[in-house]
């Protein structure tokens, strides 16, 4: 299995880790907009639904080995994840919310153009899409002193038959259990916050397992693993409606018995425009600067949310 295909499919995998969730408090006036005011770490009140719909194309022709070596003009492949995220509170002092996250891919290899995965082609030689996987999760404040300190738990579960067919990568086909820590803190004068993430993935299950013709049998490439995954974001606010900002991730998996590691980096910026008092979008590049087994790419990302009392 191609090295590169391990690492685009974690960082799909890891995609919604770069989209800064914003959310409504019933009970609290707004110093400024819902975008400079309801931060990622805050959750919904109950009765409230958060509706978030992000998409992430990643393309590379790059590649390091476990060495950090670069091998630069490969064959271009490209990986696009869109996510539906939504969720509901059910709680009366904001500390429960539960939602649902699905995700749909589209992947294409063999040097084609990095738009073509907006073919949608199904499964051919060189393409596969589809849904993949589906998510139940919970988010929660652990501490009700420190509402700026929140967890989310999910539980993926795919939805696809094998991870590799005529050596196209889809997606993992195993469990992962993720738990994503948040914390933020604005600075007074409402201009400038910082974000910070802590992302963890436990990922179990039987160990990937090839047929014939670049087909998987059964099981994944980052089974029996742990991934962690620490991101800064760095966020300024020229007015209260547009924000821009900048951000740095890295991310290791740790081998539990998959005799399998791999660790990048990555940073990049956006910004986000509050459209309406409930609609906001957003947009994002990141590019990978380092890694070891894994893609050295480039990530292009839109997206849209939308809060509903």
């Amino acid at each position: 299995m191609k090295v590169s295909f391990k690492m685009a499919i974690v960082f799909l995998l890891l995609n919604s880790n770069i989209v800064l969730t914003q959310e409504i408090d019933k009970e609290e006036s707004y110093r400024g907009s819902v975008i400079q005011t309801l931060t990622p770490s805050k959750l919904i009140a109950k009765g409230q639904y958060d509706v978030k719909w992000f998409n992430n194309l990643y393309t590379q022709t790059k590649e390091a080995n476990s060495s950090g070596d670069v091998s630069k003009n490969l064959p271009r492949q490209t990986f696009f994840t869109s996510t539906l995220e939504a969720y509901t509170g059910v709680s009366e002092n904001r500390r429960v919310n539960m939602g649902l996250i699905l995700e749909f891919r589209s992947n294409v290899i063999g040097d084609r153009d990095a738009l073509d995965v907006f073919k949608f082609d199904g499964e051919s030689n060189s393409a596969r899409s589809g849904l993949t996987s589906v998510a139940p999760s919970i988010k929660f404040v652990p501490f009700s002193k420190l509402n700026n300190f929140s967890i989310q738990s999910a539980l993926v579960i795919p939805l696809i038959d094998n991870e590799f067919k005529n050596n196209v990568f889809f997606d993992q086909k195993g469990f992962t259990w993720q738990n994503r820590f948040f914390y933020d803190y604005t600075f007074n004068g409402n201009q400038f916050q910082i974000f910070s993430e802590l992302n963890s993935e436990f990922n179990f299950g039987k160990g990937l397992v090839f047929g014939t013709s670049g087909n998987s049998l059964e099981g994944s490439f980052a089974n029996n693993s742990l991934r962690l995954t620490p991101g800064v974001f760095f966020s300024y606010f020229p007015s209260s409606k547009f924000t821009i900002l900048a951000l740095a991730q890295h991310s290791q998996l740790i081998d539990l018995g998959n005799d399998f590691e791999q660790n990048f980096t990555a940073v990049g910026g956006g910004a986000k425009y509050q459209l309406t008092d409930t609609l906001n979008i957003e947009t994002l590049y990141t590019n990978f600067v380092r890694g070891n087994d894994s893609g050295l790419g480039q990530t292009f990302n839109l997206g849209a949310r939308l809060v509903l009392n």
